[in-house]
């Protein structure tokens, strides 16, 4: 039986909501046609002027505030003359910053800011946007990771996102109403250079493909994580609950490769065969490079991406099925179609 859905709240706090995520949450809140147009206040947190522009141009209902997750003083207006209940939805973060110690500073650091924030404004629930990372990757590929897994957190973003986890379920023992939602390696509209890059590596045929590919990876489309947060913020669960919320099954890596390359010839595209395939050593270099560059406090994304390339990464979301009446309603392939077309309508080369 689903679970019925509470109210929706008399305001909505989004951090992070001209991201990839935020961007999508804000048209899930605004858009008519949308089984979550919000009635009452949303109030995004943005970093600069243009990006408020952007939002505040979705309905008369959006008023955003520039601010940083990690300057108190700066989220104040957030909450400031917000009427009745009020609900948080906490996705800012960096995944690939400049600077190692970044990933401390802004994933755990801005998320205990807000969280203290919510409690002094009496918040009625505040879900929490977390990652794959805290818990490392699975040992084999058949290994799914559980709803109540132990941490075993993947380098620095990984650390800094177990961090915020444990702040979250601090702020639950201290009386707030917070849950986890835990995605991993998400796809759809709103995408940044970083995703676009895949889809170029794709279409040329030079993804590089670790061994057989064989590896396998959870991803979720970014309308399905839009569902799943919603989720996490309406239905009435005890605080402290985390759950995975992801696409219906995980795919392998070679999967991933021939379905892009697929969805892009069905949009018109012109796409080479992938012939880019390195050996498991490739990755397990990468990997200690990456872990050397970033004891030393610095970052390099394509190392770090590399390394992970080699991993299983998996989630089980049956509890989240179960306690949330999560079900991911698009699978990679139109998934990825719709990503694609939202690049084209951009004017995005790919």
């Amino acid at each position: 039986m689903t679970p019925p859905l509470r109210e929706t709240p008399d305001a909505t706090v989004v951090t992070g909501a001209a991201g990839w995520l935020g961007s999508a949450i804000m048209e899930a809140l605004t858009r008519d046609d949308s089984p979550w147009t919000r009635t009452g206040t949303i109030r995004p947190l943005v970093t600069n002027r243009a990006e408020a522009a952007r939002l505040q141009a979705l309905s008369p209902a959006v008023e955003p505030v520039i601010g940083d997750v990690t300057d108190a003083a700066s989220l104040e207006p957030l909450f400031a003359g917000l009427p009745g209940t009020i609900d948080v939805i906490h996705t800012a973060g960096v995944i690939h910053p400049r600077r190692a110690a970044d990933f401390e500073r802004i994933n755990a650091g801005g998320t205990i800011t807000t969280l203290d924030l919510a409690r002094k404004h009496d918040v009625r629930r505040f879900v929490h946007v977390s990652s794959n990372s805290p818990f490392g990757t699975n040992p084999h590929a058949g290994d799914r990771f559980r709803n109540e897994e132990p941490y075993h957190p993947y380098y620095g973003y990984g650390k800094s996102k177990m961090n915020a986890e444990l702040a979250v379920i601090d702020a639950v023992e201290g009386g707030l109403d917070a849950a986890i939602v835990r995605p991993p390696w998400f796809y759809g509209p709103h995408q940044p250079p970083r995703q676009t890059t895949f889809f170029k590596l794709v279409r040329t045929g030079r993804f590089p493909v670790i061994g057989a590919g064989d590896q396998m990876r959870s991803m979720v489309y970014v309308g399905n994580l839009v569902d799943g947060l919603v989720r996490a913020e309406l239905v009435a669960t005890p605080a402290g609950r985390g759950w995975w919320i992801a696409d219906a099954r995980p795919y392998a890596v070679a999967e991933i490769v021939e379905t892009v390359g697929r969805a892009l010839a069905a949009e018109g595209f012109d796409v080479a065969p992938n012939r880019m395939r390195l050996p498991a050593v490739a990755s397990r270099i990468a990997e200690s490079a990456d872990a050397l560059i970033q004891r030393n406090g610095r970052y390099h994304q394509q190392l770090h991406v590399l390394g992970e390339m080699g991993k299983n990464i998996a989630c089980d979301i049956s509890v989240a099925r179960t306690e949330l009446g999560y079900e991911p309603a698009v699978a990679l392939e139109e998934g990825m179609r719709r990503s694609i077309r939202w690049c084209v309508d951009q004017g995005i080369e790919l």
